[in-house]
C-alpha cells in the first residue's frame, strides 16, 4: 500500500468515524475500503474518502436513516443542500405541531379555555342541498384550497343561474396538521336545481343537531383555532346526554357577526 492509503483504524480516526461505523457503512456499500488485503483481511482507506466519511458521519447525525444518506450521496452539493433544507423544515413543521399537541394537554389539566367553553351552544340545523368538494390539503395548504374550491363553487351555480351566494361549510374529515396532508371538504347550499361537474359533487344534508361556537376574532387563525375544537370537545366530554358523530366543520359566516363558527354534528340518537 502507499501513503495515499490508511489503514481502517487511521482513517476512521481521521474522519471521526468508530470501527463499527465503518464495518456497517462497508456492508451497506456506502463506504467501501479501496483495497483489502487478501492475507491479513487487513482493510485500507484511500485518503481522498475522508470527505465522503465526514459527510457520512453528519449525515446520519441528523437522525437519517441509510437509505435517505445513501441517496443524498449521490446528489450534487448544491442539491443535497436543497434536499436538506426541505427535510429540515419538515422537521420544523413536525415539532410545531408536536408542541401544540403538548400544549392542548396542559390546557386540558389546567381546565381548558373556560370562557370558549362557555360559549358552547347547541341549535338545530335544517336539511340543506350542497355542492361540494373534497381535497387533501395540509396546514400550509388550507386556506388557498379553501378559497379556491369555494370560487369555484360559486362560479358553478351562478354559471347554472342560481345566485351562488348560500354559506359556505369546511368539513374536516381527518385532522389537518403541517405534517401531511388530509382529507376536507369545502360546501356551499343552494337552492334550486344543478348538475355535477368535474369533482363538484351534489350531497342533501341532513337535518341535525350541533354544538357551536362562534369563533372570537382572537381565535380565527392557526393554531389559535384548535382552541376552540378543544373547547367543543370538552363541552362535549363533560356532557352525558350527548355526543358527536359526524365530522366537525366550519360554518361561514358565523353567527353574531363572526367570521365563522365551529361545529360539532350531534349523533341523530342523541337529544340534549
Amino acid at each position: 500500500m502507499t501513503d495515499s492509503h490508511l489503514l481502517a483504524g487511521r482513517f476512521g480516526a481521521a474522519a471521526r468515524l468508530s470501527p463499527k461505523a465503518l464495518r456497517l457503512y462497508a456492508d451497506q456499500g456506502l463506504l467501501v475500503p479501496a483495497y483489502i488485503d487478501p492475507d491479513t483481511g487487513y482493510r485500507y482507506y484511500a485518503r481522498d474518502q475522508v470527505p465522503r466519511a465526514r459527510l457520512i458521519a453528519r449525515l446520519r447525525r441528523l437522525g437519517l436513516p441509510m437509505a435517505r444518506v445513501a441517496q443524498l450521496l449521490e446528489l450534487t452539493p448544491a442539491t443535497r443542500v436543497i434536499e436538506l433544507q426541505s427535510w429540515l423544515q419538515g422537521q420544523h413543521d413536525r415539532l410545531a405541531d408536536q408542541t401544540e399537541l403538548v400544549e392542548a394537554l396542559a390546557r386540558q389539566v389546567d381546565g381548558g379555555e373556560p370562557d370558549l367553553t362557555a360559549a358552547v351552544g347547541v341549535r338545530d340545523v335544517a336539511a340543506c342541498k350542497v355542492v361540494y368538494q373534497q381535497r387533501h390539503v395540509s396546514v400550509e395548504q388550507l386556506e388557498d384550497v379553501t378559497l379556491a374550491a369555494e370560487t369555484e363553487i360559486r362560479a358553478h351555480l351562478r354559471a347554472s343561474g342560481l345566485p351562488g351566494d348560500g354559506p359556505m361549510s369546511v368539513h374536516f374529515h381527518e385532522p389537518v396538521s403541517r405534517d401531511g396532508e388530509r382529507l376536507i371538504e369545502v360546501a356551499v347550499d343552494y337552492d334550486g336545481s344543478v348538475e355535477p361537474a368535474g369533482d363538484l359533487r351534489l350531497r342533501l344534508q341532513p337535518a341535525h343537531r350541533a354544538a357551536y361556537v362562534p369563533v372570537p376574532a382572537a381565535y380565527e387563525d392557526f393554531p389559535l383555532v384548535l382552541r376552540v375544537y378543544d373547547a367543543v370537545e370538552a363541552w362535549l366530554d363533560a356532557r352525558e346526554d350527548v355526543s358527536w358523530g359526524e365530522s366537525p366543520y366550519e360554518r361561514y359566516p358565523g353567527s353574531g357577526g363572526t367570521l365563522f363558527d365551529v361545529a360539532y354534528p350531534l349523533d341523530a340518537a342523541e337529544r340534549p
